[in-house]
């Protein structure tokens, strides 16, 4: 009798069989169209502990397979063994991200608890298998000998240079240490962004009067309404998002209730409670120095520049320390125009404080360029500015969108497009989109790939997504959104774009896999085609009316291109440098909020504005590995942004389809199958130079062009 309640038992503890077949759904092959689709709608949470706990150990045996195949190391038997190796890991990897980020809950935190370091310590098993190793390094040293294309060297020279910097080079004892110092890494992370999460959706701003909301657009007024209905509560709520807070603080006339949500705001993950990231900080920050020593770097910021286009914090600090000084001047002559306009008003201030900068950034907005930011917003149809999209990636890339039918997805809010060239025909991959806010989704806006473009094998097309957190309208009604929003929403299409004109072998290599300070110049890039004439005339167009902007406003527009770049740039780069400095520091106890005023008032940071993202909410550094001692990326790749620009106006504009061929030939398609720096000279000619940049936000005079 034990023996049969102790097998029944053991039964329980396994994912259900029948006849050999695996029932869980995260663990069989994607079915369907399109090579195969996600099945999201047949997840379920509870699924995915029980899926990982038969998919990580099923994954490392294969890669054991390779570590001990008898057979001499070559290109084929080891390096692309190993990008065929993991497919139903990979596969599990892509959904389980899905849901940590756009359907977080209590269950998928728990869950997050073991599946995170159960990843963590996966990773570190292959990259310190010292057999395996062995074999990446024998054809590493190979190469030679070996006929490889330049694609196959550049996947050799990665996956060296990836277990190298995963400390596979190190003996035993510092091994066990990295791989410890990685599981406590993983663990904070989860807790970091699980913090932040718990903030911006638990708290909020409740106001019960009218007279709080006098400034506040009517539209607008109605989103805070809404908000307050969705709790029960009388009057209006502002949420702990910048969807949310942003609008307010740009237009609400009540200084104090502008404080108030401000003050919320910028205090997410560091208010002293149980969501408080302060001390989460500091053992990220201790153990990722460790981590740096063992792997023999002077500092952290050297470990993670050391494979990225800069090649070393000392050259990532003098472009930000270049463009720094230009911006805090543009700053000081932003004030001044302010207060001059306040007092122009009968306004008699002598300060402008943070939660002041936005109120009467907009104020000169109006004045000085005569372009009030809500009266532009019914141009902006979140529908419309799809459709423009969709026509920008046919007229550049040659890529053409039409609905994918019977395709699953994870929330009833997201749609999907098929993606296919518009010369051939052929099938390129899908595009999900996912504009919506909702309870236990990530804020911000993020492009991922469920599935990465390559020919090895049966070969794949890409899937990829876009998510938003724009504010649902109510039914009938368009969404509208700003022009920042929609500055973003054409960010986020740049990194889709890069993702679906991917042209490569081997998926390692596809799309947008390539370093921090290169993977944002595509995004960045495309922002500059929103108000072009092309979308001016069909696709910014007002929602009651159906007319596009007038000419008068498009001037405006244009004239606006430098304006509030001090702000915009102080306000970022104050947080990239930030994030370097504490990152080159080695003191063995930092406090982040000491650490932050002191930095920045050695910076000379300006009073009245404040980092876009202060450390205890910096999820882009502390949430994962992914921008830590890397946030100059965004300004690394406007460096090459601007300069990409030039060249298109240097032709026959943005839409040249020369200069639009070798961007997709040599920048968009390539991904990372060679050096980065390599790759834009192939298309530009020569190196990208900062000249460019400093014109663009109008810290050196323009340019002249045909």
């Amino acid at each position: 009798m034990k023996l049969i309640h102790l097998a029944a038992f053991l039964l329980l503890q396994l994912p259900l069989v029948v006849f050999g077949q695996e029932t869980n759904p995260l663990l069989q092959p994607w079915k369907g169209a399109y090579g195969g689709l996600p099945p999201f709608d047949k997840v379920k949470t509870p699924d995915f502990l029980p899926a990982y706990k038969k998919a990580v150990p099923a994954a490392y045996a294969e890669i054991e397979k390779i570590a001990q195949n008898p057979v001499k190391p070559n290109f084929k038997n080891t390096i692309e063994a190993m990008e065929l190796a993991g497919a139903q890991l990979d596969r599990l990897n892509r959904i389980y991200f899905v849901w940590t980020s756009n359907l977080n809950s209590p269950e998928v935190e728990k869950a997050q608890g073991v599946v995170n370091p159960m990843l963590a310590e996966h990773d570190d098993k292959v990259k310190q298998n010292s057999a395996l190793f062995k074999r990446i390094e024998a054809v590493y040293n190979n190469e030679a000998k070996e006929v490889l294309t330049g694609e196959q060297k550049r996947l050799v020279w990665l996956y060296h240079t990836n277990f190298v910097l995963a400390g596979a080079k190190l003996n035993a004892a510092d091994k066990f240490a990295v791989g410890t110092i990685n599981q406590e890494l993983t663990k904070l992370y989860t807790k970091f962004g699980n913090n932040l999460l718990a903030d911006e959706s638990n708290k909020y701003v409740h106001f019960e009067g009218d007279n709080f909301m006098k400034g506040i657009p009517a539209n607008l007024m109605e989103v805070y309404l809404s908000a307050a209905q969705e709790k029960n509560m009388p009057g209006y709520l502002i949420s702990n998002t910048r969807s949310a807070v942003e609008p307010f603080l740009s237009n609400a006339d009540d200084a104090e209730a502008r404080k108030q949500v401000y003050e919320m705001f910028v205090n997410r993950g560091d208010g002293g409670d149980t969501s408080d990231n302060n001390k989460i900080i500091a053992s990220i920050l201790r153990f990722r120095q460790q981590k740096a020593r063992l792997l023999g770097f002077p500092t952290y910021a050297h470990y993670r520049l050391s494979d990225k286009m800069a090649k070393t914090p000392e050259n990532a600090m003098d472009l930000m320390v270049r463009v720094w000084h230009p911006a805090l001047a543009k700053v000081k002559e932003e004030v001044e125009l302010m207060k001059k306009v306040a007092k122009e008003k009968g306004e008699n201030i002598t300060e402008i404080h943070p939660w002041d900068y936005r109120y009467y950034m907009e104020k000169v907005r109006q004045e000085k360029y005569n372009v009030n930011s809500e009266e532009l917003k019914p141009y902006f149809q979140l529908e419309l500015l799809r459709e423009g999209m969709f026509m920008v990636a046919g007229k550049l890339f040659d890529l053409g969108f039409k609905p994918a039918k019977d395709v699953p997805v994870f929330h009833p809010d997201v749609r999907v497009w098929e993606v296919y060239n518009l010369t051939t025909k052929k099938h390129v991959g899908l595009w999900y989109f996912d504009p919506y806010a909702r309870p236990g989704k990530n804020s911000g806006a993020w492009m991922t790939d469920y599935r990465a473009q390559h020919k090895i094998g049966l070969g794949s097309t890409t899937l990829v997504s876009n998510n938003s957190n724009f504010i649902k309208g109510k039914p009938g009604e368009p969404v509208l959104v700003s022009l920042d929003d929609a500055s973003t929403l054409f960010h986020e299409f740049g990194h889709a774009l890069h993702g679906l004109s991917s042209n490569v072998t081997y998926p390692s290599l596809a799309g947008t896999s390539t370093p921090t300070d290169f993977v944002e110049f595509p995004s960045q890039l495309l922002e500059d085609w929103l108000l072009t004439p092309e979308m001016l005339s069909k696709y910014i167009l007002h929602y009651q009316t159906k007319k596009p902007i007038d000419e008068k406003m498009i001037k405006n527009l244009e004239n606006l291109s430098a304006f509030n770049q001090g702000f915009s740039t102080v306000e970022a780069l104050s947080g990239a440098l930030v994030d370097m400095r504490i990152h080159l520091s080695n003191e063995p106890e930092i406090d982040p909020d000491n650490f932050e005023s002191t930095t920045l008032a050695e910076l000379n940071m300006p009073k009245e504005i404040v980092m876009r993202h202060r450390l205890p909410q910096f999820g882009h550094v502390f949430s994962s590995d992914g921008y830590s001692a890397g946030y100059y990326s965004y300004l690394w790749a406007d460096v090459l942004t601007s300069d990409c620009l030039e060249a298109f106006w240097e032709g026959e504009g943005l839409f040249d389809k020369k200069v639009a061929a070798k961007l997709k030939k040599y920048i968009f398609s390539a991904g990372n199958t060679k050096d980065q720096e390599e790759a834009y000279v192939l298309f530009r000619g020569r190196k990208a130079t900062p000249d460019a940049l400093l014109r663009k936000r109008g810290f050196a005079p323009p340019k002249a062009f045909k």
